[in-house]
Order: structure tokens, then sequence, then C-alpha cells
């Protein structure tokens, strides 16, 4: 993509009322391509509801099964730097429409795949369709709306990327209970061919430039390709392979450090890269992929911290870990058009920090979870999270986008979109060894104070052993109940009190953000 600029937004001629004007098939086309990547998002965190469901149906262990969800969100991240530069090849409505047909046709046959090989090739085929659908869909938002409508279009898109994490593992364990696994697959194709027929009848035609293919940027699409699929399988499989203790992650890493130094020494030098880095060269762009990958790491990782909580402590299944999770993202389609109303009359930076300041605070409610913790306990914060996201996603979206060149789109859509999405694969990462690591350390404290010779817990003994001797069981067996009792109340509250450190530092990482965003600039 050429590194070319145009005049800046703010030094651009005036433009009418009938310029800013946008059709009714505008804003429907606009809304298909917000489809496609609310269905792109949702593909990931529906079908995590019922990866235990799926392994068992394919015979697949544990860390096999990983794979499934592996697979299709390293596809989605190698393809949405990309999409951009293939978009400008093949042409945007060809290569969307024909991205949406291979994304319904692959989630298809991942309903009907027969073995673990081939979900994961299905998978793989959906993620790189599906991820296509998320840049694009910004492209249509910064292309096809006027400067004075992209807000609301940042709307649409911003509940895209919240609505889906938030309803996903609720309707993903409400299908698997009530009629099978491979429900939640079906269930994604009448979206899908919604999204194909607005597409169809609203995108205008475009020419391939088939030309750009030949001076195409290979060497750096490739070690980027490679870099970022070997970071996110390192990623993901790192906290069950203890990190750089298997050689397989120490050599992931490696590999991952090496095509990724070398697909930005290449982007860097090249004069026509296939996505421009020195977009982060601007201040607020810069600033706000860096909020935007502390936005990730709250979003996927609350995602991922609390329903481990319920599931592991309460013993929740998918369905009731949905209902909790999914106050979340009622407050949402109220709060979006209360922040769009908002966004003239308030700088939008004071609404961003707003945003920040509520997520934040939202996560340090949780820090106190006790085993009692349960549904009631935690519909509230939920609902501050909730009511936090649209003044962060809104905005950010906005400041990130402001004075963007059009030839500069998709670029900037494929910049911003992957680094969100790599904070989250990051977070999650980071929240997983966090979450062991301080495990073992209030385990270790705990053991320390649980004595036999402390009277409490001598208290405690007896009365578990009273309870299983009342139950039938003769004195030793009794005791040795008692003493598995201990051990497991003890466990449970060094898990739930390294799920409060977990919150603590999501917490702080959004305090941090605080500081990025007292540094950007008004957008003009």
């Amino acid at each position: 993509m050429s590194n070319s600029t145009s005049p800046a937004i703010e030094d651009a001629p005036p433009v009418t009322e009938a310029e800013e004007a946008v059709t009714i098939g505008t804003w429907l086309t606009v809304f298909g391509g917000v489809l496609g990547a609310f269905i792109a998002v949702l593909n990931i965190h529906i079908t995590n509801a019922s990866l235990k469901d799926i392994q068992g149906a394919l015979s697949a262990t544990l860390e096999e099964g990983s794979f499934i969800s592996t697979a299709y969100l390293t596809a989605e991240v190698i393809v949405i730097p990309i999409t951009g530069w293939l978009a400008m090849v093949f042409g945007l409505r060809p290569y969307m429409l024909f991205n949406t047909v291979i994304f319904a046709l692959t989630t298809l046959l991942c309903a009907s795949a027969w073995n673990l090989e081939s979900m994961l090739v299905f998978r793989t085929l959906a993620g790189l369709a599906g991820g296509t659908l998320i840049p694009l869909s910004f492209m249509l938002i910064l292309t096809l709306l006027p400067p004075s409508k992209q807000a609301i279009g940042m709307g649409m898109f911003a509940l895209t990327a919240t609505q889906a994490p938030s309803i996903g593992p609720t309707l993903g364990g409400y299908l698997t209970e009530a009629f099978g696994w491979q429900s939640v697959f079906y269930l994604q194709i009448v979206p899908t061919g919604i999204m194909f027929l607005i597409l169809f009848q609203g995108l205008k035609k475009t020419k391939p430039q088939l030309e750009l293919l030949k001076n195409g940027d290979w060497f750096g699409i490739l070690s980027m390709a490679v870099g970022l699929g070997a970071m996110i399988i390192v990623l993901e499989e790192g906290n069950r392979k203890d990190w750089l203790e298997s050689d397989f992650i120490f050599n992931g890493a490696l590999l991952a450090a090496t095509c990724l130094i070398t697909f930005v020494a290449i982007e860097l030098k090249r004069k026509d890269p296939f996505i421009n880095l020195r977009l982060l060269k601007r201040r607020n762009f810069l600033l706000s992929n860096l909020v935007g990958i502390i936005l990730g790491l709250g979003l996927y990782g609350s995602v991922f911290i609390m329903p481990m909580f319920l599931a592991q402590v309460h013993g929740f299944n998918a369905m009731q870990i949905g209902l909790v999770m999914m106050w979340v993202g009622l407050p949402q389609l109220i709060v979006v058009p209360i922040v769009l109303r908002l966004m003239p009359h308030i700088d939008i930076r004071i609404l961003l920090a707003f945003g920040a300041f509520i997520f934040g605070l939202s996560c340090l409610l949780n820090i106190h979870m006790t085993a009692d913790y349960g549904h009631d306990h935690l519909v509230w914060p939920n609902i501050i999270r909730g009511l936090g996201m649209p003044f962060i996603m809104v905005p950010l979206n906005v400041i990130a986008t402001a004075g963007i060149e059009k030839e500069q789109v998709g670029s900037a859509s494929g910049l911003f979109n992957v680094l969100r999405n790599l904070g989250g694969a990051v977070g999650i990462a980071t929240l997983a060894t966090f979450l062991s690591l301080r495990q073992q350390f209030h385990s270790n404290h705990i053991v320390e104070n649980v004595s036999a010779y402390n009277p409490f817990t001598m208290e405690r003994l007896q009365g578990f052993s009273n309870y299983f001797g009342n139950l039938g069981a003769d004195p030793m067996m009794a005791q040795e109940q008692a003493l598995r009792a201990v051990d497991a109340i003890a466990r449970r509250e060094s898990f739930i009190m390294a799920y409060n450190d977990c919150f603590y530092f999501m917490g702080a990482a959004f305090i941090v953000s605080l500081g990025f965003i007292a540094m950007m600039k008004k957008p003009g």
C-alpha cells in the first residue's frame, strides 16, 4: 500500500449539507458490514461454550481440543493486517462477498466435522474468511460515511466487539444443552446469509487491481503471517506447557520474535509496504492503539477470568455463566446512543477517560470476592463494566481514525484491529500465568498458617470428623476425609484470592491508560 498522503481533513473544503446526507441504502450497507464483524467475533465466543461437547464428540483430549479455538484465532489474527491490501487487489465488493461465502461454507463444514483434524482445517479456513470481516467493516464506515456520520458507524462497530463476547457464552451454552453443539454453527448461517444479501445489493462494483500482485510485499506478508501465527500459538499454549520450560514454546517464541522483527524492518524499509507502520508515528493513532491494547486486555481478560471463577468456585455450567455475563452486554445497548449524543458537546478525550475509569473501577469492585460471591454479587460490577465500555470503544475509534487519509484506511483498520486482538491474546496469556503464580503464592501462605496445632484448624478438623463420622465413616476414614475437606477449602480460597489479584491487575492497567489518554491531542 502506498505511503502517499492526501490533505488532512481539517484542510479540506467545507462540506455541504447535501454532501453530508447518507442514504438508507448506504446505512444498510454499513449495517451489513457491521453484522459481518459481529458474526466473526461471535464465532469464537459461542464456540468456546461448546468446546467440551465438541472434544467429546471428536474423541479429542483437553489439550487437543484447545486447538479448535487456537486455529480460528490464529488464522483471524494473521489475515486482519493484510485484508486492506487484498481488498485493493481483488476489489472490495468481490473480496468481501467471497469471504462471506467461504465463512458460511466452512462454518457449515465445522458442524459436519468427523474428526479433530477435519475440524481444525475447517476452523482455520473459517478464521481466514471471518477475520477479513472485522477490518472490512471498519473500512466501510470510513469510506462510505462522511466524517460527521462516522461516529454513528463507530458506535455500531463498537457493539460488535463488546456484545459478541457478552452474549456468546449464554447463547452457546443454551444451544449446546438444548440442541447439541452442531447448532452453534448452524445458527451463524442465518445472519451470514442476511449479510451476504445486503452487501450483494449495496456494495458498488469495484475493479480488481491484479497488477499489484506482481510487486507484492511477499516477504513482508510471509514474515508477518509466520510471526503472528507463532505468537498466537505461544500465547494460547504457553501456560499449559509451562512456557519456556517447553522446547515447543521456546522455539515458537524464537520464531515469532525473529519473524516479527524481520517484518517490521521490511515494512519500514519498503516504499510501498502492504501495511503502513509509519501511521504509528502519529501521536493520536499510537496512543489510541496503546489504549486499545489495554482495552483488549480488559474486554477479553474479564470474559476469560469471570467464567473461570464461576465454573471453578461455584461449578456453574455454560448457561449459568452466560446469565451472569450477559449483564455486561445489556447496558451497552442503552449507553451507546447516549455517548453519540454527548460527543458533539463534550471533549471526546474526557468521555474516553471516563469510560476507562469506569471500566477500571468495575474491575476493582471484584477484588474482594469470596466463596459466597455468586450471581447477585457479580451483577452490579458487570453492569458498571457494561456502562463504561461504550465510553471507551466509540471515542477511541473516532480518535484513532481522525485525519486518516482514504488511501491509508486499510492500514489503519488492520493495525488498530490486530493490535486490539493481540492485546486480548497477550492479556489472556498473562492473566492465565498470573493466576497460576498468585494461586501458588496464596496457597503457600495459607499452608503456613494452617497448622495442626492451630486451635482454629483443630476445631475445624474436629467438626469435619464428627460430620463424616455421623455419615457412617469409621474414625480413621473420618479423619482422612476431614483433612481432605480442609485441603479443598485452602485450595479454593487460594484460587479466589488469585482471581481477586487478576481483577486488581486489570483495574490497574486501565488506570495506566488514563496517562495515555492525557497525552492525546484533541482531534481536529
